[in-house]
């Protein structure tokens, strides 16, 4: 895959942005989730800090109002007069519109109250603006039981029947309770209600953000939301991180958890001293980093933009590089195969050279016209060369069979052996005519085998009884063909090495198919030949060379020669197996491709 510059090149491309954008957008993302994590908590933390301060400057206006009213004499002289049974009633109104007027005179100092009031338990209560009013109703109120029966002091955001008296304003309050005259809520005849406004809370409260939509809730000591927040019950899953802060020893931090979603959700919160309330902030990690991720977001847009932009540069670079030269190498594959044509069809067109690569595919096209030409001509040349050696080979079978023959007749007339005499002048005369024909490369197996057995009558006339001849031929063999004159070399070295250590020859000539070849096999009782010898014939490198085996004098000439000639003829198809260790005698087997006499006839190089 990579072999190819093109592919190369585009995943060099890809790697590179990819590596570098994957990079730069990881280490950006980080920085800047760690940057904003650190600016964000502090930032709450700084925030609440000053929201902490504010609710700490108006609970010390509470506290100071109400330490005016407890410690008035005023206070005390209103208390003896509503209690006093034998006051006339006249009396105590007038005594009520006293401690209204106070009232009003001691909120207006303290601008964060909204209103003040005060509780008989007898159904009375007392505020601004002469508000006198008898209505028992206030005493079946929860806010009131609780503050007798559990000392809650502070109320948190609900309507107040004294807003609705004084302003017609049903906005609500936060107010915190105290008990006049003596220090126990259960004991105390009156009850100091001190309001103020929920929004006064609520509206500095707001303006501190965390992220996109976090919220800070202003919490009482038990948990519970001072003000007007009812989506707070939405952070169920929050309440426990809520309580370990709270039980926890830190003044204020931030805490780290996961929501029934498995999404990360961040707790900052600040505990207030004073009153042992709690602000508590919520944001989740997507919202408060809502601003980065659409930066990371755009990051990667870039990246794919960039991408797809690197992509079409890429494929267009190697459409004026890579592809030239994917179809060059195209080209040389082709050569390499030998197929000329194929290589010459997967070269651009010839143009006006304006590149390197336009010159080396030039230049590789002129190289494959010169190469073809010269195989062409190297070609020729070799089947001229293989015909000539082979015809010279085949020259030299005749003279030396017919110097052989020539003596036997020379004996035989010396003898006056006139029949025997005959016999072989008629065996040599058709061995001559058949040997003149040196046109045929090929001649058929029957013709051949009709040859080797006037050879083998002349050699039975020589020998007589001491040479034991056998010729076998298995299955149908008339219809084909072989190489002329490959038989009856390997039977004259038989019969001549038989004798070399037997006083009789035993040679035997066996002829058959299988799987398709043809094996001519020709043993002997003869000594066998050195193994070293025995591997040259095999491999080839005793018949390599044709002018050797012209000149030779030695005795293997004769199977030299057959063997060159097969190899001429038939090449790779033709093998040749010899089995001959010392004193056991020799096995020739040569093994040759099957062919009918009404095929065509092969080149000589078909190898």
């Amino acid at each position: 895959m990579f072999y190819s510059l093109r592919n190369r090149l585009i995943a060099f491309f890809v790697l590179l942005f990819v590596l570098s954008f994957g990079a730069l957008s990881v280490l950006i993302f980080n920085e800047s989730r760690s940057i904003i994590r650190s600016y964000i908590e502090s930032s709450a933390l700084e925030k609440m800090d000053e929201y902490g301060s504010y609710v700490d400057m108006v609970q010390t206006q509470i506290y100071d109002l109400a330490s005016l009213i407890f410690n008035s004499d005023l206070t005390d002289e209103w208390d003896e007069a509503a209690s006093d049974p034998k006051l006339p009633e006249g009396e105590k109104m007038l005594a009520h519109l006293q401690m209204s007027k106070y009232l009003s005179q001691t909120n207006n100092s303290y601008s964060s109250i909204s209103s003040v009031a005060i509780y008989r338990q007898e159904g009375l209560w007392v505020s601004m603006g002469n508000q006198v009013v008898r209505d028992k109703a206030f005493l079946d109120q929860e806010w009131y039981r609780s503050f007798k029966t559990a000392n809650e002091r502070w109320l948190p955001a609900h309507t107040d029947d004294v807003e609705l008296q004084i302003r017609g304003s049903a906005n609500p309050v936060v107010s915190m309770l105290m008990p006049l005259g003596v220090f126990e809520p259960s004991q105390a005849r009156n009850v100091l209600k001190v309001n103020v406004s929920a929004d006064y809370f609520l509206e500095p409260l707001n303006r501190i953000h965390l992220g996109e939509s976090g919220t800070i809730y202003l919490l009482d000591r038990s948990g519970s939301p001072m003000l007007s927040q009812n989506e707070y019950g939405s952070h169920g899953e929050a309440q426990s991180q809520v309580q370990a802060a709270r039980e926890g020893w830190r003044k204020q931090g931030v805490l780290y958890f996961k929501n029934e979603q498995g999404q990360s959700q961040i707790l900052v919160y600040k505990k207030l001293a004073l009153t042992d309330w709690m602000l508590v902030g919520f944001v989740s990690e997507r919202d408060l980093y809502a601003q980065l991720l659409k930066l990371r977001n755009s990051i990667v847009f870039l990246f794919a933009l960039l991408l797809a932009v690197s992509l079409f540069l890429a494929f267009w670079l190697s459409h004026g590089v890579t592809k030239p030269l994917s179809r060059l190498v195209s080209a040389m594959r082709h050569v390499q195969r030998g197929d000329f044509d194929s290589a010459e069809s997967r070269l651009p067109p010839a143009r006006r050279v304006r590149s390197e690569v336009d010159f080396a595919t030039s230049t590789f096209r002129n190289m494959i016209i010169r190469l073809r030409q010269h195989i062409q001509s190297e070609f020729e040349l070799k089947l001229l060369r293989q015909q000539a050696e082979y015809k010279a080979l085949l020259m030299q079978i005749n003279p030396h069979f017919l110097f052989n023959t020539l003596e036997l007749l020379s004996s035989l007339a010396m003898q006056k052996r006139t029949d025997d005499t005959v016999k072989v002048i008629v065996s040599l005369g058709k061995m001559l005519r058949f040997s003149l024909r040196l046109s045929d490369d090929l001649v058929g197996l029957k013709e051949e085998m009709k040859y080797v057995r006037d050879y083998a009558s002349i050699l039975q006339v020589r020998f007589g009884d001491k040479l034991r001849l056998r010729i076998v031929e298995e299955g149908d063999l008339a219809s084909l063909t072989v190489v002329k004159f490959i038989l009856q070399p390997l039977i004259e070295n038989a019969v001549k090495y038989g004798f070399r250590q037997h006083p009789e020859a035993v040679v035997e000539v066996r002829l058959f198919r299988s799987d398709g070849r043809l094996h001519l096999c020709v043993s002997d009782n003869g000594p066998g030949m050195p193994e070293q010898l025995r591997l040259q014939l095999i491999e080839g490198t005793a018949s390599s060379r044709l002018d050797e085996i012209l000149s030779s004098r030695e005795r293997q000439i004769g199977l030299g020669n057959v063997l060159a000639r097969c190899r001429l003829y038939y090449g790779s198809l033709f093998e040749v197996r010899i089995n001959a260790a010392d004193g056991t005698g020799a096995h020739i087997e040569l093994i040759i491709p099957v062919q009918e006499a009404s095929s065509d006839v092969p080149s000589i190089d078909r190898g």
